[in-house]
């Protein structure tokens, strides 16, 4: 949830793939505690000037797709994709029920009549058989493969595989063995009710890809056009992020979220682990939960928490000469998009000497997060409640250009009248 909303981060400079920004101020749920933001900004790309892309859209119209929230919409939302194209792009379209077949052989861009009547032809019926889809786009994509240019397949189903090599490993180990061939994946998610939405994420990860759910005109407008470059173009592979604590300043940290995204810190330096990507214009959010080894408030006993300690003096804050050190070191490694060996970025994150007034972004972020520790019943939600997260939120809005900050204060206050939590 948090990673939805836009959080206007600094561009990064001429030459770089990301910005980092970073963030420290007492925790809204836990007073106690601290909160460090993260955020990664990666640079904006010009679409007029982009890659030339080759597509292959793969398409479930099995018979879970009839509902009006599945195919109907997901033929709406990729005639908004198509209005975008240009001449040196190509589109094939690939479907799949019982068996897969080519609907649309590679076509120009430019030809939106033509790929969009192919689009209104397509009928939910039959069984799901997905791997057999999966194959055939990928060999599409192979035998138009554009040198230098953005090669993608874009799956988009309910994911109700039923099939074929329909299990989690035999679908993974497919994607996993295309993307060899530098075809990247992304994924979108129609329909509520059997949506495999952890399925799908998966196989966009394993797919050097990403994922989004779809759920509405709004939302499609939201991947195809607001965030087009980022949902096609991507600017870094495996991008992991390490963050190691100062033991003199921080006693114990619990990552927010991303518990299906952890790694084992020997895998950091490891690059044939496999890791997440970033589009274009992309940002990654990530929030810690930090207890501070001084109490902030010395009459009050922090509440313990079932989280990480922070053991043992690494070497850069023993010898370090600074008078304050920094609270904590942020290691970045990632790897260009056609690459296999990555690079290390490397900041540091200064200590919370003077927190000041926290950024609107900062507040967001929180309102997000402390919401989403109610919707869990989360054991580390401490003192959040709906007026809480309600008056962050309220007060952090900001520009809000497409109301999507309106949109979750909203959300927060449905849930409140519906009564739905005791946590009040």
């Amino acid at each position: 949830m948090v990673n939805y909303f836009d959080y206007q981060y600094p561009s990064p400079q001429a030459g770089e793939p990301f910005a980092i920004y970073t963030e420290v101020h007492h925790c809204p749920w836990n007073r106690d505690h601290q909160l460090l933001h993260i955020g990664l900004q990666g640079r904006e790309l010009d679409w007029s000037t982009a890659p030339p892309n080759n597509l292959v859209f793969l398409i479930d119209v099995s018979g879970s797709m009839r509902a009006p929230n599945k195919l109907p919409l997901l033929q709406s939302a990729f005639k908004l994709l198509i209005q975008q194209l240009r001449p040196q792009d190509r589109v094939s379209i690939v479907v799949y029920a019982g068996a897969a077949g080519l609907v649309l052989p590679p076509t120009a861009g430019s030809a939106s009549a033509t790929i969009q009547a192919a689009l209104d032809t397509l009928r939910a019926g039959g069984s799901t058989g997905g791997a057999a889809g999966i194959q055939l786009a990928y060999q599409v994509a192979k035998e138009q493969f554009i040198e230098g240019g953005n090669n993608r397949v874009i799956l988009a189903t309910d994911g109700d595989f039923n099939v074929g090599a329909s299990s989690p490993q035999a679908l993974e180990d497919l994607i996993v063995e295309k993307r060899g061939e530098r075809i990247f994946l992304t994924v979108l998610g129609f329909g509520y009710g059997n949506l495999k939405d952890n399925r799908l994420e998966t196989l966009a990860d394993r797919g050097n890809g990403n994922y989004a759910f779809i759920d509405s005109e709004r939302e499609a407008h939201k991947i195809f056009v607001r965030e087009l470059t980022g949902t096609l173009v991507t600017i870094a592979k495996d991008v992991k992020a390490q963050v190691i604590f100062d033991p003199q300043q921080v006693r114990a940290y619990r990552l927010i979220g991303y518990e299906n995204r952890r790694l084992a810190p020997e895998d950091f330096a490891d690059d044939a682990i496999d890791a997440g990507e970033l589009g274009a214009g992309h940002t990654v959010t990530a929030l810690y939960e930090i207890i501070p080894t001084t109490p902030i408030s010395p009459t009050r006993r922090a509440k313990p928490l079932d989280i990480c300690p922070v053991d043992g003096l690494p070497k850069r804050y023993a010898s370090s000469t600074r008078r304050v050190p920094p609270l904590a070191t942020l290691n970045l490694r990632y790897k260009a998009p056609d690459g296999e060996r990555s690079q290390l970025l490397q900041t540091t994150i200064p200590s919370p000497q003077s927190m000041g007034q926290p950024t609107e972004r900062y507040r967001f972020a929180a309102a997000v997060a402390g919401f989403s520790l109610l919707l869990r019943d989360s054991k580390y939600r401490g003192d959040a409640k709906l007026e809480l997260v309600s008056e962050l939120a309220r007060g952090s809005l900001g520009a809000d250009p497409y109301g999507d900050r309106a949109n979750f204060v909203k959300l927060v206050e449905t849930y409140r009248d519906l009564g739905l939590t005791s946590s009040k």
